[in-house]
């Protein structure tokens, strides 16, 4: 009997401690950024990624490719076809879903013959995509509201084009799968208006083919996670499991007046997704298809099992596995790159959270005018410039040529935080402080980073000193 209650015990904790794992069915890349697309070579590489970290799908869906949103009806030159040819086979030995999406909602008919002649094109652009390989499709609506935010999109008429494109496909094709699409409200503050489900999304719900995947993006464009009931309002909303379109690590929102340079890469893990089920996830990546591997290791290591995902083991191993001798140092420079912020998103981990608590504890002290405790934040001054020089140096030239204006900021932003510190010791400012500070402002049109937390810092103290000098002018 004894033996009996041992084993027992002792299958009791081995069924807590191995969840089984259930991966999200559908689950990979979507290249849905603004901005310069990727290069058939970056696709290539992104393909072979997601085989070997075992996510299954990848999206075609570059907003700035002519063919896939502005000029949609036009079929593709004859070498941009044989390059979408060799990445279907790319996919295909990759076990990879190759998705080619189009997005002709910026002037798709939808009654009348014009309407009939955008069915048809849209049905010549898919089959030419068939011939070539592509058995996975989708159909995005997304982005489609004016100068004032307002659209003027029937709901009913994109799901009745919807269900009509895939009732002609999977008629004449036994092996395609069931589209993929995005509606036009697709974040849940845009499909509500306060408990009422607003009229688009309710006509668009209510009619859309029960087969066909919907995708969400959370409670914004851009927010900071999605809970289990979030989701389920969404799913209750359209009648079934919905997808979630991922906008964490894309940085298209950072872009320089040139549309071709992000300036805040944005280097932390996929963190705050839902771990009930879901049919699909995407993540939607940087430009920077190399930096963009950090957040997407750990995204892929949350799709294959969202029960027992954690943010922090994630990153620590996929940076460990991806930069080797290096990784010390990249996790101090991605840990000053992962919070993404403007008036409309927000999103990732806040930087550096270590050096803001150090950075106010010494602000504090000096302020007091007690002696400053400052050798933790002096010890991460030098890690920072430490990280900075070894990874200018030492970087492989494919993640260089996509980080080194951040690295460069970087090591910039530590010189300025370590005058900025002796300043606070000496309880003087050094005038070299706002000229490295005016240096870094110049080139942050090109290159952003630790804003919050290194970038504050500089100018804290700065503020500091120059406080007490207003004060004055202001008496006399």
């Amino acid at each position: 009997m004894k033996k009996f209650f041992a084993t027992l015990i002792v299958l009791m904790i081995l069924s807590v401690n191995s969840v089984q794992a259930v991966p999200i069915p559908l689950r990979g890349v979507v290249e849905g950024f603004y901005g310069t697309p990727w290069t058939v070579e970056d696709r290539a590489d992104i393909i072979d990624f997601c085989r070997k970290n075992n996510l299954n799908a990848y999206i075609y869906a570059p907003k700035d490719d002519p063919y896939h949103r502005d000029k949609w009806r036009k079929p593709y030159p004859a070498d941009k076809l044989a390059e979408l040819m060799s990445l279907v086979a790319a996919a295909q030995a990759s076990n990879v879903r190759f998705i080619f999406a189009v997005s002709p909602g910026l002037d798709l008919n939808y009654k009348g013959a014009k309407a009939e002649e955008d069915f048809n094109a849209m049905i010549r652009k898919l089959d030419a995509m068939y011939r070539i390989g592509v058995r996975n499709f989708a159909i995005f609506f997304d982005d489609l509201k004016d100068a004032k935010g307002n659209h003027h999109e029937d709901g009913k008429a994109q799901a009745e084009f919807l269900n009509r494109v895939q009732k002609n496909l999977r008629s004449r094709y036994n092996d395609v799968a069931p589209l993929i699409t995005v509606p036009t409200e697709y974040f849940y503050d845009d499909m509500v208006k306060g408990d009422k489900v607003k009229p688009y999304t309710r006509d668009f719900a209510e009619n859309l083919d029960p087969r066909i995947v919907v995708l969400y993006s959370g409670r914004g464009v851009v927010c900071d996670g999605i809970t289990d009931s979030e989701l389920a309002k969404v799913n209750k909303i359209f009648g079934r499991e919905v997808g979630v379109w991922w906008n964490y690590p894309v940085n298209d929102y950072s872009l320089t007046p040139d549309g071709n340079r992000n300036v805040k890469l944005a280097l932390g893990a996929i963190e705050k997704l839902p771990s009930a089920n879901m049919t699909a996830i995407f993540f939607n990546p940087m430009g920077q298809v190399q930096m963009s591997k950090i957040a997407l290791a750990t995204g892929a290591i949350y799709s294959n099992n969202p029960a027992i995902y954690n943010a922090e083991q994630a990153l620590e191993k996929v940076i460990d596995a991806q930069f080797g001798r290096l990784a010390p140092a990249m996790k101090i420079f991605a840990e000053h790159s992962r919070h993404m912020e403007n008036s409309w998103a927000k999103v990732g981990s806040p930087d550096a959270i270590e050096f803001s608590s150090a950075a106010y504890i010494v602000l504090s002290d000096a302020a007091k005018k007690i002696p400053i405790e400052s050798a933790p934040l002096e010890q991460m001054i030098d890690n920072m410039e430490h990280a900075a020089d070894l990874l200018l140096n030492r970087l492989p030239q494919k993640y260089l040529d996509e980080c080194r204006p951040q690295l460069e900021q970087f090591k910039r932003t530590a010189r300025a935080d370590r005058i900025a510190l002796e300043s606070l010791k000496a309880g003087r400012l050094n005038p070299q402080l706002k000229i490295l500070r005016a240096e870094i402002a110049a080139n942050e049109k090109q290159a952003v980073i630790s804003e919050l937390a290194a970038r504050k810092f500089i100018d804290d103290v700065i503020n500091f000193f120059d406080k007490p000098n207003k004060d004055k002018r202001k008496k006399k």
